[in-house]
């Protein structure tokens, strides 16, 4: 029979793939494909830490797929070109793939598959990505939703179980002279010029934090979830507001990467409920974790229905919005770097360029003071995220930086401003996750250690700290500039 190609874009994982599913129960030979195509992606090409992970999860990817006897072929370019010059290579006549839904992805898509009909090949897009694609969900009215509660409310009540995950294919062929082919990808036997031809490794190599916190690839995923259900789960609804410990599941980029499923995490969180009960909170918690998996398809559903969101506000309103000069980029520069003098915006974001990821707690802070105290747009903000997050996802990262903002959908009220000292003191009471990133401040007795600039000078000098030489002054003013973001809201509600 003529041969199939699976083109792989972010489903880096061989169960649950309805792709891989539909290639191989077509009985058709598979060849498996990944089209390197960054300019499809519009102005929100893959940043650096994504490119990083892509690169290990390709390789993992390549090694899965050589344990069932198929090759990965790696491909440059167009989308279109490449997979039409693959067929012409291998008389395949079927192409599967799993749907993307940014809006420049949905746009090349629509290119693709008409393009290939009109040439008499098969093109069969699926679902690997989400519980309930964007358009499946409707208001009463048939529009889409801007609020998180009623989405989700509508989506259990239309679907309350999701389908089991599919399992990985147990009968695939590869066509004959497969592993020939140009751009062709076995780690097994060395072969990986194709791979390291994309050039998604960074040429200084600023990864070796990211190499000792992650494990990039359907295993890391498979074993990133295992720890979380028996390690985590039970104590998630409160464990996950601590950055301190190890409360949430990080199961972030894997989900971005389609290394694992949201049909695969809910099934397990199910499988354990049954196996222990909802003993000791563990039914509250799982609720409140699969209601995280609900967040990330609302932020699917805000951006298929609103293709501007990741850089105009939802809220026209706040297209106004009076923001701060900052010349030469000094205050976001101290920003990014985690050099603002307020310990636990600084710590998270060390905790960031460290480790590609940072506690979601301490995001809403960071973002919080990026806006709101020091008055930036949160565009900047999403910017320096999108490159520096291993689970940057365009959606996700633009609902989270908009909701900060106050400008998006169910976003938080813009006079809600974190105070970074409270949020420490809450949520981090011993200050242990400020010790972690910020090692100067970590002799400093934890009541101090959220707002140095207020501790005794005998406890600055016991703990041999001298502010502004071991650690900065404040940048701001939290109260002033509180009060500053505060009068600006009040411009752009004036000017309604």
């Amino acid at each position: 029979m003529h041969p199939a190609l699976y083109w792989i874009r972010r489903d880096l994982r061989l169960a649950d793939n309805p792709a891989l599913h539909a290639a191989a129960r077509s009985g058709r030979p598979v060849v498996p494909v990944y089209v390197h195509a960054p300019d499809e992606a519009g102005a929100w090409a893959p940043g650096g830490a994504s490119q990083w992970w892509l690169h290990h999860s390709l390789q993992a990817l390549a090694e899965a797929l050589a344990g069932h006897g198929l090759t990965l072929i790696i491909r440059h370019g167009d989308s279109l070109a490449a997979l039409t010059e693959l067929i012409a290579e291998t008389g395949a006549t079927a192409v599967h793939w799993n749907r993307l839904y940014e809006p420049a992805r949905v746009r090349s898509d629509i290119r693709v598959k008409q393009a290939l009909k009109a040439n008499g090949i098969e093109a069969h897009s699926h679902n690997a990505a989400l519980l309930h694609e964007p358009w499946t969900i409707q208001t009463g009215s048939g529009g889409d939703y801007k609020a998180f509660t009623p989405f989700w409310r509508a989506c259990r009540r239309q679907q309350p179980e999701p389908p089991a995950p599919l399992p990985v294919p147990a009968a695939v062929t590869a066509p004959a002279g497969a592993d020939a082919l140009p751009g062709a990808v076995d780690p097994g036997r060395g072969r990986t010029a194709a791979l390291d031809a994309l050039g998604l490794l960074p040429r200084v190599d600023w990864a070796e934090g990211l190499r000792a916190t992650w494990q990039p690839g359907e295993a890391g995923a498979g074993q990133r979830l295992s720890a979380f259900l028996d390690q985590a789960l039970a104590g998630y609804h409160d464990g996950r507001e601590q950055p301190a410990v190890a409360g949430t599941s990080r199961l972030s980029p894997h989900l971005h990467h389609g290394e694992i499923g949201p049909r695969q995490v809910w099934q397990a969180v199910q499988i354990r409920l049954a196996e222990h009960g909802s003993a000791d909170g563990r039914g509250e918690s799982a609720e409140t974790f699969l209601s995280e998996i609900g967040w990330r398809e609302f932020a699917q559903h805000v951006l298929y229905h609103h293709p501007a969101f990741p850089d105009e506000p939802l809220n026209p309103q706040f297209a106004a919005f009076p923001w701060q000069d900052d010349p030469g980029d000094q205050l976001l520069g101290a920003w990014q770097r985690g050099e603002t003098g307020i310990p636990l915006v600084d710590a998270g974001m060390r905790e960031l360029y460290a480790t590609g990821w940072m506690h979601n707690r301490v995001r809403m802070v960071v973002g919080s003071f990026l806006v709101k105290n020091l008055r930036l747009p949160w565009q900047a903000g999403e910017a320096w995220f999108w490159d520096t997050l291993v689970d940057a996802d365009l959606a996700s990262n633009s609902l989270g930086w908009q909701w900060v903002a106050g400008s998006g959908a169910d976003a938080a009220p813009f006079f809600r401003v974190f105070n970074p000292i409270r949020q420490g003191e809450r949520f981090d009471a011993e200050g242990a996750y400020v010790a972690r990133w910020l090692p100067a401040l970590a002799g400093l007795p934890a009541k101090h250690r959220h707002a140095p600039w207020q501790a005794p000078a005998a406890a600055l000098a016991a703990a041999g700290i001298t502010l502004g030489i071991d650690y900065p002054h404040p940048l701001v003013d939290l109260k002033e500039s509180r009060q500053a973001a505060l009068a600006a809201f009040e411009q752009i509600k004036k000017g309604a």
